[in-house]
Formats: C-alpha cells, structure tokens, sequence
C-alpha cells in the first residue's frame, strides 16, 4: 500500500479508466476537433456518464467524489494517453468555474456542480477583462442592486469555453474600488444582454474555444451570487467567501492545472520521442545510440513531476492556501518548454503538423501565460523569498 497520495489503488484504478476512455473517445477524433475549433457536447456527456467531469468533486454537491488531486490525474493521463492541452481545456472548464472550498460557496453552486457533473454541463470563469489582464483589483465589470436582481454590465476577454458555455462564474464589482468591492456571480446563458462579442483565434489548444463576452444590462437573480457580497479580509471565513478572496484561492488550483499539463505534456513528448530515435537509423546506428542524443534526453527528466505533487498534496492538506503553487508551476513550464523543444529538434518530423509532437510543441506555449504568467509567479516567488 502506497503513501503516496498520487498513486493510491484508488488513482490506479482512474488513471487505467482515463486512459481507456482516451483512447477510444478522444484520440481517433482529435484531428478533426482541432480543425473544427471545439469538442462537441456529446463528449462532455459522455465524459460526465463515465464519472470523469465529477472527478475531485463531492458526491452531496453531484460530483463523483475525492479531492482536486483526482482531478488532476484526470487532467494528467489523458496527456499521457495521447489526448491535447486543447481536449484538457475544453473538457475540464467547470474545475475552474466552481470555487471547491467554503460552505458558503457550496450551497448556491449544488445545481451548477450537478449539472457539469451527472449532464455533462459546460462552465466557464471571466476574470480576464480588455484592459485589465492580470490586475483582478482593477476589475471593471458592474453589477449594481436593483430590487432581486443584480444587473451587469461590462466585458471580459479570452475566456475559455466562452463560446459553448452554459454558465459563466464572472467577477463582477458590487462595491468600491480595490478588492473589497469584487464578488462572484453565476451568469447563465440565454439571459438577454448575455452575449459571445467573438470566438478567437488561438496558436494553439486548438479545440478548445475562446471568446469574448459581453454584458449589457444582463439581470442576474441576486440567488446567482457566490459566496458573500462584502468587505475583502484575510481571515478565515471572511477569506474564502468573498469575491476576491475566492478568486485568490481558485488561482492556487488555476497555477497547479497548468503544472500538472506541463509536466505530463513534457513526459509523452519523451515516450514519443525514444521511440523515434530507437526506429531512426543514422550511418547504420540507431540515433538513440549517440551519446549527445542520450544526454540531452536525460536532461529531459527533471524534478517537475516530483516538486508539482508535493505541492499539489500539501495544497489540499492545507485547505488551498500554499503560494509556493507559483514555484511548482514556473519549474513545470520551463522544463515543458526545454522538452517539447528539443524533442521537435531531435525528432525532426515533430515539426510537420501529422505528428504528436507539434501539437503539444504549440500547446505548450499557453502554459506559463494561463493561470498567471511567468513574470507574475516569479513576483510571488520573490515575495516567498524575502528579497
């Protein structure tokens, strides 16, 4: 019996299921959802009937149980199984969507956990605004009182599964100016006013839609707020159930998701490419025999994997507060992007599109710009460090 908490009977048995599921629903069909644009609905379902979409998700709330550690081995093997960043993206949005922690939180997303989970629903989370980017205090978006509704105005940029979602956990101003002012609000799809501005264009993650939104006096039932309208603190229960303090905690989980990509991405452009140079003869030797080539794979193999599942375990021991979430997530990337690299190089057909490699080479570069970039997670470092 393991101690481990990432290799337990129980994530065995979930990675074997992922893998499966990967195989025979994500894989055959990937290339024509990369060209399409998006995954269709039908896989959501699908995903959502074999228990995955519930997956780090309490049973009471519709999800299939465990904690976010399962949800990130979901993310992880269908990675490793030969899915996309894109297929990750597009399938797990609601990870992001639904704040997992404060009893506060919980009680108004019961029907929105449920839906994502047992439906195969689609969530999203609008954060990012035109002019704001990183800086979340300065959101711009309102949403002003009015009887038993609240209604919003205001726009919000690159979000992910903007397009197909169902419902989208947006930050909205209820208050002041700074982070005491901010709140979560579940805005649904078909309120009038609530609408996609327009889908972009990405470099990569090319099956996973990103759009524009825009609020235009959107009414929103006061019912939709998540957590408390209030006053920003940093103690806890204040913390956890205010707008920015949920936020603040959601980040932690949005650093580990893309660490977690990073390395698993990293490992399968390994497995394809020692395959490659095993097959790949040069002046009658396999090219794996080179010794340049031998060491500059086994740079590959880093401490990425190791320093992000520490991390990842303490943050759910510690109730999802741990900022050491930005070093786990700036080591992955940077060796996620060392590997896909010169696994591109080493392979040489990893440069034409028909090859795995190319698509994790382009999907990789999202990694250290979502959930915070490289430059912000250095600023929390060095805060961390006392320099």
């Amino acid at each position: 019996m393991t101690t481990d908490p990432w290799l337990t009977d129980e994530r065995q048995a979930l990675r074997e299921l992922v893998a499966d599921f990967t195989t025979r629903e994500v894989v055959p069909h990937l290339a024509e959802r990369e060209r399409v644009g998006e995954v269709p609905r039908q896989l959501h379902q699908e995903t959502a009937e074999v228990g995955l979409l519930g997956a780090g998700f309490p049973e009471e709330v519709g999800g299939s149980g465990g904690d976010p550690i399962d949800g990130f081995v979901v993310a992880e093997q269908i990675l490793l199984s030969g899915g996309s960043g894109g297929v990750v993206a597009a399938l797990l949005t609601h990870g992001i969507a639904v704040p997992q922690r404060g009893e506060r939180q919980r009680r108004p997303h019961r029907p929105l956990r449920a839906a994502h989970a047992r439906r195969g629903g689609i969530g999203a989370l609008a954060i990012t605004e035109p002019g704001g980017d990183s800086d979340v205090a300065g959101i711009t978006t309102r949403a002003r009182r009015d009887g038993d509704d609240y209604v919003v105005d205001g726009a919000e940029l690159s979000i992910t599964s903007g397009a197909r979602a169902d419902s989208v956990t947006t930050a909205v101003r209820t208050g002041g100016p700074g982070h005491g002012g901010i709140s979560l609000l579940v805005v649904e799809k078909g309120r009038p006013g609530f609408a996609v501005g327009r889908k972009l264009d990405e470099m990569g993650w090319l099956c996973s839609d990103t759009a524009e939104l825009s609020y235009v006096d959107v009414r929103v039932p006061v019912g939709n707020l998540v957590g408390a309208e209030g006053s920003w603190g940093r103690t806890a229960p204040t913390y956890a159930t205010v707008g920015f303090g949920q936020i603040a905690q959601q980040f932690q989980a949005e650093r580990l998701s893309p660490a977690v990509q990073a390395y698993a991405t990293a490992q399968r452009c390994v497995d394809l490419t020692m395959q490659w140079i095993r097959d790949r003869e040069t002046f009658g030797r396999p090219l794996a025999s080179r010794q340049v080539v031998e060491h500059r794979m086994a740079e590959m193999i880093g401490v990425a994997r190791t320093s992000t599942r520490t991390v990842a375990a303490r943050w759910v021991a510690e109730g999802g507060q741990l900022m050491e979430t930005a070093m786990a997530k700036n080591t992955a990337v940077a060796a996620c992007e060392h590997v896909v690299h010169e696994c591109v190089q080493l392979g040489g057909m990893g440069y034409m599109r028909e090859h795995e490699v190319e698509r994790h080479y382009r999907d990789a570069r999202i990694l250290g710009i979502g959930g915070g970039t490289t430059e912000i997670m250095n600023e929390i470092i060095v805060e961390l460090l006392g320099l």
